[in-house]
């Protein structure tokens, strides 16, 4: 049984930050109490002035174990993740080999996380063409909802559907009472896609391949499935603006409908990428700085409920990065460790507090995923998953400090604000500046 005392002068609660000190026993927090505090037999450590607050839950991860663990795999993504303060995962049903399409597949996958995982790991589950009979079990299995791609995935065995095959799809998540969560583009021919055929190192070409209507008309293709079927819908890693004053809309008539976007789409700019550099490709891509800005915007007023990586890496030869094609590149970006200061690093600039970070990185997310009874809050009674950091502290992204599996990431050699010192799941603190201390504390979540 593992007793612990945490002091610092900025715990962040309810209340705001503030002087208190955390108790925590067998891997829960049972007191708060203001002030430095200690009590007989709990392991004392004061963190002077460094933020504590609830570690960062990331649900749209790509880990891709089994099947393409050399692209990143459970032990470098959880790694990754305990660096960067983030205490939950919930791995997408693809890249991995089998895809999490049926609940052999899925238990294939849980059997290849136990023993690898050093933060929480839950799973969602997904739908394609040839799977809605499989759907019922899969989600009684205890996946936390159902993917679906309404454009090639990128990888063919997870094929996208079409409405025809959502129009089946729904009404077994209704049932269930679970989410679906889509990737909203629908791509139609137009006179731009010739442009990066003949210019594929250009960012510029890659752009207008897949413009903002692409999403905006997927989007809107959910916003009238979510009315019609009163289902669960989120738009995961949400990139255009066009789209954000019909979600809100959408939202005032009662619409089950969520949002989140990515780092890379609140910190880059498409006028400040150079040619041939594959890292910063994703799909849908990184827009220009006036779309960017709006994403902000709507962050601030509740249009998108949070913030998440979709990370989504690959081995350098599929991100082209010798070739610097853009047409043949992996779309992912790598970015799970450095959520927290990419993030912090713009947001604070704009105004948004500490608070506001942690209810975008964790504490949404935990509603979001029915886990805000347990997670998501330094509150009597909630899971022990603590992040410790520094907002004013500064360093600069080196490949030498990267966890991930490979070192390509858009963030390489930036200075971000916001050093993470250390990462506690459920009470064992399993990193602590640059050090890994107790491997393997992570517990496999279900939506059970």
């Amino acid at each position: 049984m593992t007793k612990i005392t945490l002091h610092s002068t900025r715990v962040l609660t309810s209340e705001g930050l503030t002087d208190a000190s955390i108790f925590v026993e067998n891997g829960k927090i049972t007191a708060i109490e203001k002030g430095l505090a200690k009590r007989e037999g709990y392991t004392f450590e004061d963190c002077k002035n460094a933020v504590i607050m609830p570690a960062l839950i990331d649900a749209h991860v790509h880990i891709n174990e089994p099947g393409r663990t050399e692209w990143e795999g459970f032990d470098t993504a959880t790694k990754a993740a305990a660096a960067g303060g983030i205490g939950t995962l919930i791995d997408m049903p693809l890249n991995s080999t089998p895809v999490t399409t049926t609940v052999a597949a899925l238990k294939e996958k849980q059997s290849a996380a136990k023993g690898k995982i050093h933060v929480n790991c839950g799973f969602w589950g997904g739908v394609v063409p040839d799977n809605v009979g499989d759907l019922d079990a899969l989600l009684a299995a205890g996946v936390f909802g159902i993917k679906a791609f309404l454009t090639h995935s990128g990888i063919d065995d997870f094929p996208n559907v079409t409405e025809a095959d959502l129009r089946k799809a729904l009404p077994i998540l209704k049932r269930h009472n679970v989410m679906l969560l889509v990737h909203c583009e629908l791509d139609e021919a137009h006179e731009d896609l010739t442009l990066l055929e003949n210019n594929p190192t250009s960012y510029a070409a890659y752009l207008k391949s897949r413009p903002r209507a692409w999403e905006d008309n997927a989007i809107d293709l959910m916003i009238r499935l979510c009315k019609e079927f009163d289902v669960k819908i989120h738009i995961v890693h949400l990139s255009s603006s066009n789209s954000i004053s019909n979600i809100q809309i959408a939202k005032n008539q009662g619409l089950q409908l969520t949002t989140e976007t990515c780092p890379q789409y609140l910190f880059f700019n498409a006028e400040n990428i150079p040619d041939a550099a594959t890292a910063f490709k994703c799909a849908p891509p990184i827009r220009e700085a006036e779309n960017n800005e709006q994403l902000w915007n709507a962050l601030k007023n509740g249009t998108i409920d949070f913030i998440v990586t979709d990370h989504s890496p690959a081995p350098p030869e599929l991100k082209a990065i010798d070739s610097g094609n853009f047409k043949t590149a992996w779309g992912g970006i790598a970015g799970l460790q450095f959520s927290l200061p990419v993030v912090w690093t713009k947001a604070k600039e704009k105004g948004f507090s500490i608070a506001d970070i942690s209810r975008l990185m964790t504490t949404n997310i935990a509603r979001f995923l029915n886990l805000e009874d347990k997670k998501g809050k330094i509150q009597e009674g909630y899971d022990a998953d603590l992040v410790v950091w520094h907002p004013e502290a500064e360093f600069t992204v080196t490949k030498d400090i990267i966890q991930h599996r490979h070192k390509v990431t858009p963030y390489e050699n930036l200075t971000l604000s916001g050093v993470v010192e250390k990462t506690f799941i459920g009470g064992h603190k399993v990193y602590d500046s640059g050090a890994f201390l107790a491997l393997g504390k992570g517990q496999i979540l279900d939506k059970l």
